[in-house]
């Protein structure tokens, strides 16, 4: 089973510590070593990547390390892949020039 791991109660996503693969079954460590969710991966996403651990609606607040940083550009589902595509950041607003990365 794939693992992320949750550093605080209050954080709404997990960071992989392996690369996960849509339809994986993850298993969410806290920092207390415990199991606080088991979820279904709905993207793939690489080592060190965000894994939501519940819905967020468009505007609200991502938060990691107890702390929001930043916002859902669109609705998240649990179990989806949480980056640039879909969060605004608190620390530095993306412009479209660095988006195009594609």
């Amino acid at each position: 089973m794939k693992k992320a791991i949750m550093i605080d109660d209050n954080d709404n996503v997990a960071t992989a510590i392996a690369a996960i693969n849509t339809g994986d079954e993850v298993e969410v460590i806290s920092s207390k070593q415990e199991v606080v969710y088991r979820i279904k991966a709905k993207d793939s996403l690489p080592l060190g990547h965000k894994i939501a651990l519940s819905d967020i609606k468009k505007g609200g607040e991502v938060k990691k390390y107890g702390t929001p940083i930043g916002k859902a550009s669109k609705n998240i589902t649990s179990g989806e892949y949480v980056h640039i595509h879909n969060v605004q950041s608190n620390r530095l607003p993306l412009t479209k020039h660095m988006l195009s990365y594609k």
